[in-house]
């Protein structure tokens, strides 16, 4: 029997699956990030390699009986990019056939047939469709310095920038303050602001689950940036929409990414925005994951 291996890399954390000759998952497992773009080739495959293994271990195989390998990874749309990564892979994986996908495109395949849009809204933020033409079109997803709006590092930057101008001019630290130095593990707020000029990505997307919930409670400030966030999310769809041509046609849009699913409160207000701005659209998730995609990709 052959297997599969299966991969949805990003910036926050790379998710593996173990597929069989029937389309079975026999193992799941998650390692750390896996965008190039954000923290180099050499750590990306090395995540990449670690989520492998511990499927392969889980499932009691060797690499050997892997006989094909789907890698979704975010980061590698620019062609030298993913060329240098698909080489990298290629040593850590010798002999196995390898096909190479950004994360976009495995996350449009797991949405099915049909015309659809997928948001993708994470530690990064982009969205891609297709039409009945078989057309597709993409936005955003380019990185933090000229994308990326509305996504879990776009949210935590701006809550790490009123969180410290709360703390200049009321001079004690706020009940948010104080959730981040948590979930962060620093015993002060210069600490914070340090760790987030040297590794960002390790600060902004990491305090989300602090943000969904201070504005699940009523938090008035946080859930400005979270409204923020809505309407920068449901400008990437609109574009998407408008270019494919989605004014008077029915379509799927599915929602994916880690900043969905944490807060009622942001799942609401998007779902409303996005109906408002797109009647048309049918509101709904992945109809598999995009690890699970990557892996029948590399099986045709």
């Amino acid at each position: 029997m052959t297997y599969i291996l299966g991969f949805d890399g990003g910036g926050t954390k790379t998710e593996c699956v173990l597929m069989d000759s029937s389309d079975h998952v026999l193992a799941r497992t998650f390692a750390g990030p896996s965008n190039p773009t954000r923290i180099g080739v050499e750590a990306a495959v090395r995540a990449v390699q670690e989520a492998a293994n511990l499927c392969l271990r889980e499932a009691q195989l060797d690499l050997s009986a892997i006989g094909a390998i789907g890698a979704g990874l975010a980061g590698t749309a620019n062609s030298e990019m993913r060329e240098h990564t698909r080489v990298a892979l290629e040593k850590t994986f010798p002999g196995v056939r390898l096909t190479l996908l950004t994360d976009l495109e495995a996350a449009l395949a797991a949405a099915g047939e049909g015309q659809v849009i997928v948001l993708v809204a994470g530690t990064g933020s982009a969205a891609i469709g297709r039409n009945k033409r078989n057309e597709i079109v993409r936005s955003g997803g380019w990185g933090p310095l000229s994308s990326d709006q509305g996504s879990a590092f776009d949210v935590g930057r701006r809550a790490i920038a009123a969180a410290t101008k709360s703390h200049t001019e009321m001079g004690a630290p706020s009940t948010l303050e104080q959730q981040i130095l948590v979930q962060l593990g620093c015993s002060s707020w210069p600490e914070v602001q340090q760790r987030a000029e040297a590794a960002p990505d390790q600060v902004y997307p990491r305090i989300f689950p602090v943000i969904a919930a201070a504005a699940d409670a009523g938090d008035a400030a946080v859930r400005g940036i979270l409204l923020s966030a809505v309407a920068e999310l449901s400008s990437l769809v609109k574009e998407v929409a408008d270019r494919l041509g989605f004014h008077r046609t029915e379509f799927k849009l599915a929602k994916t990414g880690g900043m969905f699913g944490r807060s009622t409160f942001f799942d609401e207000q998007f779902d409303t925005a996005a109906t408002r701005i797109l009647p048309h659209a049918r509101l709904g998730g992945l109809r598999i994951s995009p690890a699970e995609a990557a892996a029948l990709a590399a099986r045709c």
